[in-house]
């Protein structure tokens, strides 16, 4: 869906967002190095080094949204909202290097086991940081809805994994504390690397959509064909082309006139078609190629059906 917002609020908006992410992994970095040093839990480690992974993604979540803000220059005419989608793919190579070392060193644990001490510490410190974190995930989601940027979703992704690891740590931590279950820690540590892989591997997914200029979804499309093919005077449409530059949506299509009409009534009735869809999807560069209804010539639609 297109940001529900101007586009100035919207910038506003991720960069706040962008802010307090980095404000937040700071913060949960201490308190779970704190805890770590205090019970060696290879568990809350692996949750210490993903928010540092947090911490990282989120300083190139500022970059990404501010650099993605700027305005088309004589370089990037189409603007810098791809710059979030690099973001979203830096951030899915520093989750798959948390998960793959955290499973290192658990097999590392497995065979030379390791006592869990102070229990009870770790499973304060991870509480402090759940309720952090779901305060932050509401406020993110906020932001993720009101602008639909690729970014702020992935730095969102983050800190909802981060609620499950923590539910999870609390768990383990209560359990080794109950029975002395000490290959339990390592066992949960295994299950939070596995779903960080996962979970980079969707970023990843969403990202290289956006780089390749994957179409928009069917639903949006047939809105701004439906759209066009109510506009006055209007024939047909064809070779319809659309894509997400970080939440600003470039489209093109064909329009198709009765020949007989003059170039300015079907100027003008092309602006009117533009308007038009930019009125249902604000976020957006629509550029339109009018074609005299009935021509006979190679369309992309028919290109793309014949393969």
């Amino acid at each position: 869906m297109p940001p529900k917002i101007s586009t100035t609020e919207s910038n506003k908006l991720k960069k706040r967002a962008a802010i307090y992410s980095i404000c937040l992994a700071t913060i949960l970095i201490l308190l779970k190095s704190f805890a770590l040093m205090r019970t060696e839990s290879l568990a809350i480690m692996s949750s210490m080094i993903d928010s540092a992974a947090d911490l990282s993604a989120s300083i190139i979540t500022f970059w990404a949204v501010s650099y993605s803000n700027q305005p088309a220059d004589n370089y990037h005419r189409y603007g810098h909202g791809k710059a979030e989608a690099l973001s979203a793919l830096i951030q899915a190579a520093f989750i798959i290097g948390s998960g793959i070392f955290v499973i290192y060193d658990g097999v590392l644990r497995l065979i030379y086991p390791q006592p869990i001490i102070k229990t009870s510490l770790g499973m304060i410190v991870m509480i402090i940081s759940l309720g952090l974190s779901l305060l932050f995930i509401c406020f993110q989601k906020h932001v993720a809805k009101k602008t639909n940027s690729q970014a702020i979703k992935a730095d969102a992704a983050h800190y909802t994994a981060d609620v499950a690891t923590n539910l999870i740590i609390i768990v383990s931590l209560y359990i080794v504390q109950k029975w002395q279950v000490i290959w339990f820690d390592t066992f949960i540590a295994f299950c939070i690397a596995i779903y960080l892989l996962y979970n980079a591997k969707i970023l990843i997914k969403d990202a290289l959509d956006m780089l390749m200029d994957k179409e928009l979804a069917e639903g949006i499309r047939e809105k701004i064909i439906k759209s066009a093919m109510n506009c006055s005077h209007v024939v047909g449409v064809h070779d319809l082309r659309t894509r997400d530059s970080g939440g600003f949506y470039m489209i093109e299509l064909h329009l198709e006139f009765d020949g007989n009409l003059s170039l300015y009534q079907v100027h003008d009735y092309t602006c009117h078609v533009e308007n038009t869809i930019k009125s249902i999807l604000p976020h957006s560069q629509v550029i339109i190629h009018q074609d005299p209804a009935g021509l006979e010539e190679e369309r992309l639609d028919e290109i793309l059906t014949k393969n």
